[in-house]
């Protein structure tokens, strides 16, 4: 099980901790519902050190992103930052990443974990034209500080002006001293924010650091459990839950990042399942009985016929109703739509609805 720098740090403050993705990673610390009102009411920071970043750079980096991911990666320009995928060949996901142009010829690509190996294989076999690909995954360190005090608390600790950071886009900066860190603006959970990249030698002053400047509001470490239910209750995918090798994009309602516009991998096949029309779509759902729907839980309909599969399900703290996300065909992909979740042998009643579920 490989560690991140702060590993230590995480067990020294009680982290419960968990194998995730080949990484020992802390799950949760004061409780899930605690630790997600935190993120949503005050600030958090979350420890996701265990991404992959890849660094492309060269004459040929845009035309080998370009190859090998669906959005179009020529609208960025520098400081600027997409949310992308990568097909697979048989119109699946290989992975879903963000891509990070720093310049013209230099471009940061950040993975899921549990694909870094598989990403950078898969993009490697593309690379023919000479790109300079180095992996920085290992070095690398990433704070997710999230929350409507985020940037209050981040402030105190750069020059740079964070307001004027718009959302998917980022800066190269001092922080807390550091030379080189980027900071970016994406976030996964709906409640703003910001990720800062570091050298894994800065990992413990930068921590102590944000925790200082944040105790005024409230601060706490929080875990991938309420990364989960914060990112669900958006309707944000998952790789491995949502998305995976067995799904298309325009499955999962991805349509927004796969541009026909420029030739890419899988880009004829995704064209002709446009033209022929999906036979399944990934929706939202919120259960009307009671009940949890877990992955891999049967959908079916009033006939108890078999409909779909549940991909992400939970209770959600902020709504206090039980959600989920799931494939199911086509015709039942309507909002308030009445579907049934299979629970325990029962059929559940549960409704389609819109995502995200947590409207703004």
């Amino acid at each position: 099980m490989k560690s991140i720098a702060l590993q230590d740090k995480h067990i020294s403050l009680g982290a419960k901790m968990i194998e995730f993705a080949g990484y020992n990673m802390p799950v949760s610390y004061s409780g899930l519902n605690d630790e997600h009102a935190t993120v949503r009411n005050a600030v958090g920071v979350f420890d996701v050190s265990h991404m992959g970043e890849f660094i492309l750079k060269g004459d040929n980096a845009l035309d080998l992103i370009q190859r090998v991911t669906s959005n179009d990666a020529a609208v960025l320009t520098d400081g600027k930052a997409q949310y992308s995928c990568l097909p697979n060949g048989k119109g699946g996901i290989v992975d879903d990443l963000l891509v990070y142009r720093i310049d013209e010829k230099t471009y940061m690509l950040v993975v899921n974990a549990s694909n870094i190996d598989k990403d950078w294989n898969w993009i490697s076999s593309h690379n023919t034209k000479g790109v300079d690909m180095k992996n920085i995954s290992d070095r690398t360190s990433l704070l997710a500080i999230q929350g409507p005090k985020a940037i209050d608390t981040l402030q105190k600790l750069t020059s740079v002006k964070l307001a004027d950071i718009p959302y998917y886009s980022f800066t190269k900066g001092t922080f807390c001293g550091c030379d080189n860190v980027v900071i970016s603006n994406t976030g996964y959970t709906g409640a703003g924010g910001f990720e800062i990249y570091f050298d894994n030698e800065h990992a413990n002053k930068i921590w102590d650091a944000v925790f200082e400047a944040g105790k005024e509001f409230g601060i706490k470490p929080i875990g991938l459990g309420a990364r989960d239910t914060l990112r669900l209750e958006m309707g944000f995918c998952l790789y491995g839950n949502d998305i995976d090798d067995t799904t298309s994009p325009l499955e999962a309602g991805l349509g927004w990042i796969t541009k026909f516009t420029k030739d890419f991998t899988d880009k004829n096949y995704l064209l002709a399942q446009k033209e022929k029309g999906l036979s399944r779509k990934l929706v939202g759902f919120e259960m009307i009985d009671r009940g949890i729907p877990r992955h891999g839980y049967p959908i079916v309909d009033a006939a108890g016929n078999n409909i779909g599969v549940v991909t992400s399900g939970t209770q959600s703290p902020t709504l206090n109703k039980a959600i989920g996300m799931g494939y199911v065909k086509t015709e039942f992909a309507k909002a308030d739509t009445e579907i049934f979740v299979q629970i325990r042998d029962k059929n559940i009643k549960a409704v389609v609805t819109k995502i995200p579920f947590l409207k703004k």
